[in-house]
């Protein structure tokens, strides 16, 4: 038996809105823990993780660890029903353990809407996600890695971040002429309008826009983002959900000519 209700159902609204352009089924992993998920893109560039801690659901219930296979599609389609203030009570029952369903009811409980949702069998790789470190690790406000991906894109298809000491620069270029940001360490007194730049060693790496226009959708998610970079790894890019739990991203970087003739 699983159970869990969210006082607001318009925080799974943004959860899955940031979800829907990397993912169309996946597998939700239910424990005592909480709700989690990872999942690949359909080009196995990228690859995109969620965890939700029991402990940000007002109620939360989980007798049996057990997995919960679904069209994301269709669960969004679902979560449209839902207004941002309404609440939101899944439920999945082991037996027969082929549907759950989904109840919104209105502040005021004036008015509640029930959906059943068919369950899929979905067969999928689980990755073991390891903290290995990085050689730089760069916090800045989520509106601004928006803008910075949305300017430097006229310019080409892929941009380079590059960290030395207490500055990070995004440049793309192309056949347009080129562009770079250049973002310093700031100490505002607003949290959610601090650069935080951490450097072990200089950073530089190419990732295609393509995949960061999509991880830039769970800005609604949290003020901040987190860039972590490390020499020849993964990008990620993670949005923590305060209280809750994070979405995290991870981009594999382009091979560069440079990389290619090495």
């Amino acid at each position: 038996m699983f159970e869990a209700r969210l006082p607001q159902g318009g925080l799974m609204k943004k959860i899955l809105e940031a979800l829907k352009d990397l993912v169309v089924n996946a597998n939700w992993d239910l424990s005592a823990e909480g709700m989690s998920l990872q999942a690949m893109d359909n080009s196995h560039v990228s690859l995109v993780s969620v965890l939700l801690q029991s402990s940000g659901f007002e109620e939360y219930r989980c007798d049996l660890n057990c997995v919960m296979g679904i069209q994301l599609a269709t669960m969004i389609k679902v979560m449209k029903c839902c207004n941002n203030d309404d609440s939101l009570k899944m439920e999945y029952k082991d037996d027969p353990g082929d549907s759950v369903t989904f109840t919104f009811e209105s502040p005021n409980q004036e008015r509640t809407s029930e959906f059943t949702v068919k369950l899929m069998q979905i067969d999928s790789e689980h990755l073991a996600l390891t903290d290995d470190g990085y050689d730089a690790m760069i916090t800045m406000p989520s509106a601004e890695f928006q803008r910075i991906c949305r300017d430097l894109s006229a310019f080409g298809d892929a941009v380079t971040i590059a960290v030395i000491k207490n500055s990070v620069t995004f440049n793309a270029s192309g056949d347009l002429g080129a562009g770079t940001i250049t973002l310093l360490e700031t100490n505002s007194e607003k949290e959610e309008e601090k650069v935080q730049i951490e450097m072990d060693n200089p950073v530089a790496l190419t990732f295609a826009f393509k995949y960061l226009h999509y991880f830039c959708r769970g800005a609604p998610l949290s003020p901040l983002v987190k860039l972590t970079l490390r020499n020849d790894s993964p990008l990620v890019v993670q949005y923590d959900i305060a209280d809750f739990g994070n979405i995290r991203y991870f981009l594999a970087p382009k091979v560069t000519d440079e990389d290619e003739a090495a």
